[in-house]
């Protein structure tokens, strides 16, 4: 049965109707519509409606100026015309990207040339700076500023990297354009470190996958390894401008020996054929490890495989405490990680097939293989035999970055 409405005054039913069905218009229908219930009432009506719906006077005077067509209507399927609305913070002050990226580019940890980049310096240290330079930009301008221009929001880790080294940005900055000027000539640039040892066996794997419902997989209650299976040792490699893994999974040590073999493994089966003609090849490196700057077997054992593969090696090592910048950690090893969660790793075949299955939207593509090589530990190289290697340091940092080149045969 239909009930008689209440008498109303027409402001009343223009606000009622508006409060009904404001929230399944856009902002041009928003705007059209109280400016034909303002136009509707005559002389007043602008301001009326304007108080009782609580909107500016303007935007009514632009909608019956519409309405009238005193002015040009967007374009189908736009609600605003060509340059209306705010205009962007760059477009008001042209200065502010180019000095967002100056300040952020010191600072900025990997390859610049990188679709993901990240910074040290938080969104109001950033804001304070550009303010000192006389831009007017918040912090939360500039977190939006750095999405846009691909930078990522990275979420809490372990990078508390303790007392700094005071030519740490230095060494970011020098290692950037040793890759910039690598690549730009067609030579192959390689980021490598071992991934954390695991525990080959029913063990407990971290993460989910999907299961039965109540029938997880059953693995063992402890985590003490077993002797005779030993563990495996992934020891991996990030070819940076063919976003490619390689990656192989020892059972015995690592080592320097074990380091350089995988890179050995990977030029003969892999980079010659990427990097046809080259005589060049860059190795990204963390400073400790079995790649660690100060190992006199990681030295030597690049100058036999400098003298193998006819190649000139620059190492670069990452300065002390930084080894989670290191770009294998962010394009390789993390994915290999995420692949494998929540599957217990029952044996060094299991774990070469998951990484070998390891896939990105982006393309990237693994190969793992297993090596079964013996790596003994505590193994002596002379002052003589490190004196033989060609080995070169660099003006800045000369520990840190070194040219090893090829001998004749």
């Amino acid at each position: 049965m239909l009930r008689r409405m209440p008498e109303s005054s027409p402001l009343h039913v223009i606000a009622t109707i508006y409060a009904r069905i404001q929230h399944r218009l856009d902002e041009r229908q928003r705007r059209l519509f109280l400016a034909a219930g303002a136009h509707a009432l005559g002389w007043g009506g602008v301001s009326a409606v304007a108080a009782e719906v609580g909107v500016s006077r303007d935007l009514l005077r632009r909608g019956i100026d519409e309405l009238e067509g005193r002015v040009s209507e967007p374009e189908p399927g736009r609600v605003r015309r060509p340059g209306a609305g705010r205009k962007r913070a760059e477009e008001l002050d042209p200065g502010l990207l180019e000095d967002l990226d100056r300040l952020v580019s010191p600072d900025t940890r990997g390859d610049p040339e990188s679709p993901l980049r990240w910074t040290c310096k938080s969104t109001r240290e950033l804001a304070d700076a550009l303010g000192k330079m006389g831009h007017q930009a918040s912090h939360v301008l500039v977190g939006q500023l750095l999405r846009a221009q691909g930078y990522s929001l990275q979420a809490n880790a372990k990078v508390n990297e303790g007392a700094q080294h005071p030519d740490r940005d230095a060494q970011f900055g020098y290692l950037n354009e040793q890759v910039k000027e690598h690549l730009e000539q067609g030579a192959p640039v390689v980021s490598v470190d071992t991934k954390k040892k695991e525990l080959v066996g029913e063990f407990k794997n971290a993460g989910r996958e999907w299961q039965p419902e109540g029938r997880p997989e059953a693995v063992n209650v402890h985590d003490f390894p077993d002797e005779e299976v030993g563990k495996a040792i992934p020891y991996g490699i990030y070819d940076v401008g063919e976003n490619s893994g390689w990656v192989s999974v020892g059972r015995d040590h690592d080592t320097a020996s074990f380091a350089v073999e995988t890179l050995r493994r990977w030029w003969q089966g892999d980079g010659r054929y990427s990097y046809q003609g080259a005589d060049r090849l860059l190795i990204c490196a963390d400073c400790g490890g079995s790649n660690g700057n100060r190992l006199r077997l990681w030295k030597t054992e690049l100058a036999k495989f400098a003298t193998e593969s006819g190649l000139s090696i620059t190492v670069c090592h990452l300065p002390p405490g930084t080894s989670k910048w290191n770009k294998i950690e962010h394009r390789l090893f993390s994915h290999i990680s995420m692949n494998w969660r929540g599957r217990p790793l029952t044996s060094h075949e299991v774990v070469v097939n998951l990484i070998r299955a390891t896939t990105t939207s982006t393309g990237l593509r693994v190969h793992a293989e297993l090596d079964d090589g013996e790596y003994p530990t505590k193994v002596q190289v002379s002052d003589q035999d490190l004196a033989s290697v060609p080995l070169t340091e660099h003006k800045f940092h000369g520990d840190w970055n070194y040219t090893i080149a090829p001998t004749a045969r």
